[in-house]
């Protein structure tokens, strides 16, 4: 993580790796600006008065290893950012302002982003704030992933169930709610369908009639175009009094005969001839037919008085009901197909009881299901308070209890009846309290850790971060603490801001800030430790100064550490002794002790 111009820091790199990561330094030195800085990467609310005086705007950058297969990297992709071989870029800047900005994966984004990406990476104890586990919600989560198999096979099967009962409930609210509606719908589909069936409409019968209108209104036009081309094929006027001076059946018939005998001297001429005889017979047959349709026109007015009054009985059901008037009378017979299907889907008398008692079986069926979730969920509840009191007992909260509330209620919602409510009673007779108002911030980072420890594994966060865990205790109770962050350090990645050398002993990588004379701190005031540094470190810790005394007790915190996790891990390698990853941004910062600093030591997460 990268740090400009933030509180006292002036320009500070932390070389943040995996397992137990431990920031330490002199009162006011600017290590809880470490937790400030990752808030701001995690999208809370920015304070202009963080800005480091005489400065424009203060600069947190940090790179994340995220998997590029995983829902951040799905999330930093839908905003227009990218993942690079692993490692997303986080940046936000605050102006002195007021105003602030936000980066992720080298594109501009919202600051909500940072806050939805976040969830995903990081959880933050601190003096003031626990961003972990603040809501309902989070802790029914965090429960049912305790429960474990239990809890997920029933949750699943519910969630199925829940689905199919929301959208049948929805359906059958539709259907009830809509039923005036429905009738008045119905009543109009009858009342057209009914009208439909008194005019009988047949396929293509508005062409058909179209055309037998324009027949019977303009027979004389037809009855003269008729006889003049009956004159013209056979020279015979439509009378037939034969004074003609000859028709084109004649004047072909004749350009056959002259073809026809001069065919002797040209084969050519025969072909002609053949042709010329097989116009005279279209012709002759056309004649005929000509004559045939003289014969049938007659003038009809009550006919064609029937016909335009069919015709308007059409038009009018085409302007009523047919989609696109040019569909004529197949646009009326879709409309009354369709018509008659819903009618008879809103004729169903039946479907709403229909309706009703598949809900109502259904709904029964989830009942049972919640049943089975509350009772293993209670269960689960009274395992984690057992086991969170143990831890408690061992971080000098004996008389701590935690509460696992599971109140059931009738609403069936998406998780099941429950709600889940985590209350802490900070000593004996006290009464149980939501965890931010129930114990003091000290207190709580204890409670959260012991909450962290238990729940390990079972809802696992890649990065955790303690400020201050150890406020208000020590000797023991001090060793126990950095035994079990040093136990959560296993499974992910653990940052703890601390003053006391018995949690910071436990360390994978030490980090110490450094202020200048001015009182700012710079890239250089940031150090990680070598072996020799974490010894005098610990020893300022332990009593101020680097006296030869403390400089034994520190050695001696150091070996004893080491010395569990080889225990621990019972295969003579400790959980922390496998080099990390450099992280970028240059060398690793030079040891108080003047030599190279000690790359960082622990499981990556």
């Amino acid at each position: 993580m990268h740090i400009r111009s933030l509180g006292v820091i002036r320009d500070a790199r932390l070389p943040l790796g995996p397992g137990l990561t431990v920031i330490s330094g002199e009162t006011g030195a600017g290590k809880t600006m470490v937790v400030t800085g990752l808030g701001l990467l995690m999208g809370e609310r920015a304070d202009a008065g963080a800005v480091r005086a005489g400065d424009d705007a203060a600069v947190v950058e940090g790179r994340i290893q995220v998997p590029e297969d995983g829902a951040v990297a799905a999330r930093t992709r839908e905003a227009g950012g990218e993942v690079d071989e692993g490692e997303l870029l986080l940046v936000r800047t605050l102006s002195a302002t007021g105003r602030s900005r936000a980066h992720v994966g080298g594109r501009s984004a919202p600051v909500g982003v940072l806050a939805e990406i976040s969830e995903h990476l990081i959880a933050v104890h601190g003096q003031t704030d626990q961003l972990r586990l603040r809501s309902g919600a989070q802790q029914l989560r965090v429960l049912d992933a305790f429960a474990g198999p239990v809890v997920a096979k029933d949750l699943a099967e519910y969630q199925q169930v829940h689905a199919r009962w929301r959208t049948l409930t929805a359906e059958h609210d539709h259907v009830a709610g809509h039923s005036a509606e429905r009738a008045r719908e119905a009543e109009l589909l009858r009342l057209g369908l009914e009208e439909v069936e008194r005019v009988d409409p047949q396929p293509e019968e508005d062409v058909a009639l179209r055309e037998e209108s324009d027949r019977l209104a303009h027979v004389e036009v037809l009855r003269e175009a008729v006889s003049t081309a009956h004159e013209a094929l056979t020279g015979e006027a439509s009378g037939g009094d034969g004074s003609g001076e000859g028709g084109a059946d004649a004047r072909v018939d004749s350009a056959r005969r002259a073809l026809s005998q001069a065919g002797d001297h040209d084969p050519t001429l025969s072909g002609f001839a053949a042709r010329a005889g097989e116009v005279s017979y279209l012709l002759a047959d056309l004649a005929t037919e000509v004559a045939a349709y003289a014969q049938s026109l007659e003038a009809d007015p009550l006919r064609l008085a029937v016909v335009q009054e069919r015709r308007a009985q059409l038009t009018a059901l085409v302007r009523r009901y047919a989609a696109d008037s040019s569909e004529g009378v197949a646009g009326v017979l879709r409309w009354a197909g369709g018509a008659a299907e819903r009618l008879l889907d809103l004729d169903d008398d039946g479907r709403l009881e229909t309706l009703a008692k598949e809900r109502d079986e259904l709904e029964g069926q989830l009942r049972a299901l919640a049943a089975r979730l509350s009772a293993a969920r209670r269960a689960a509840a009274s395992t984690l308070e057992e086991r969170v009191a143990s831890e408690l007992t061992a971080l000098a909260m004996p008389s701590a209890r935690i509460e696992v509330a599971v109140h059931t209620g009738h609403d069936l919602g998406p998780w099941g009846c429950d709600s889940v409510e985590l209350l802490l009673a900070a000593h004996s007779g006290a009464t149980p309290r939501p965890l931010s108002r129930g114990a003091s911030g000290g207190e709580l980072s204890r409670v959260m850790l012991a909450l962290e420890v238990v729940l390990a594994g079972t809802d696992p966060v890649p990065t955790m971060v303690f400020d201050e865990v150890d406020a208000g205790v020590g000797g023991r109770a001090a060793v126990e603490i950095g035994r079990r962050l040093a136990r959560l350090a296993r499974t992910t990645q653990v940052v703890v801001v601390t003053h006391l050398a018995q949690v910071a002993a436990f360390a994978d990588s030490h980090l110490t800030v450094v202020k200048t004379d001015d009182g700012s701190v710079t890239e250089s005031g940031v150090v990680r430790l070598d072996d020799e540094g974490r010894v005098t470190e610990l020893a300022r810790m332990l009593s101020g100064s680097g006296s030869g005394t403390a400089r034994a007790h520190a050695e001696e915190l150091l070996n004893s550490s080491r010395a569990e996790a080889v225990q621990e891990t019972g295969d003579g390698r400790t959980s922390r002794s496998r080099p990390a990853r450099a992280a970028r941004g240059g060398p690793a910062p030079v040891g108080r002790s003047g030599t190279a600093a000690r790359k960082p030591r622990g499981r990556a997460t």
